[in-house]
């Protein structure tokens, strides 16, 4: 196995590398189906960004699509019952709490399209939210701990950014000051993308991590990414050492 303290790079960067994840499909890249499951911080934002962009987006909540009619007015999304949000989609997005990974339906990702990747935006919180997940106290990757129970593999990203920074800072391409985000970005959202390397490498941008929650450029997230550690600290362990 490879050295945690190694970064080996990921495809998945811009609109393109998407399209050939994908493989053969009939959507071009700027007008996606987009299924969003979770629209809390993140997942609602997400869902703003997107179906400004164009993008054809269906989103869902824990609860029944009713919950989401303001959403779906404000934003033209179309709010479904969570086993319908992946249906057709040409991405997937999982944005809820990582303890609620595991009562998600077994096939709810069955109806995406063949090869469509899937973006998990999920953080453990042991003391916040999420009490003890052994595995991941253990010391697997949250990523990998999220795919292992989606039983697809899993790109992360939006993970460590405040929700109204994703929301409000978009800037341009070449903008100074524009923030990057780590493994996974679109162009067009205005942030740009930092390969982060493979699902293992995740961690690199787990909460504790010099990377988490800052609005660093493309040369600071890089060497943020660069120093990070795996051992994580008390803060973020359900059990402190």
């Amino acid at each position: 196995m490879r050295p945690r303290g190694t970064i080996r790079r990921s495809p998945l960067l811009t609109h393109t590398a998407v399209a050939k994840c994908r493989g053969t499909r009939r959507r071009s890249t700027r007008d996606m189906r987009i299924g969003i499951i979770g629209a809390g911080q993140i997942g609602g934002t997400l869902t703003r960004r997107l179906t400004a962009l164009g993008h054809d987006v269906r989103v869902s909540n824990s609860r029944t699509p009713d919950t989401l009619a303001d959403l779906e007015a404000e934003t033209g999304a179309k709010a479904v019952l969570n086993t319908e949000a992946a249906e057709g989609a040409d991405l997937v997005i999982v944005s809820i709490p990582q303890k609620n990974v595991v009562d998600l339906p077994a096939d709810i990702l069955a109806g995406a399209a063949n090869g469509a990747p899937v973006i998990e935006t999920n953080n453990y919180y042991p003391l916040q939210r999420d009490g003890l997940i052994a595995a991941i106290e253990d010391g697997q990757v949250e990523s990998e701990w999220v795919q292992e129970h989606l039983g697809v593999p899993v790109f992360k990203a939006f993970n460590g950014i405040w929700w109204k920074h994703l929301l409000e800072k978009g800037l341009p391409e070449g903008s100074s000051g524009r923030i990057a985000i780590p493994v996974a970005g679109d162009d067009a959202l205005g942030f740009d993308p930092v390969d982060a390397g493979t699902v293992e490498d995740s961690w690199r941008q787990q909460p504790g991590t010099p990377v988490y929650g800052k609005d660093f450029d493309r040369e600071a997230t890089l060497k943020a990414l660069a120093q990070a550690t795996p051992e994580r600290t008390d803060e973020w362990r359900a059990v402190a050492q």
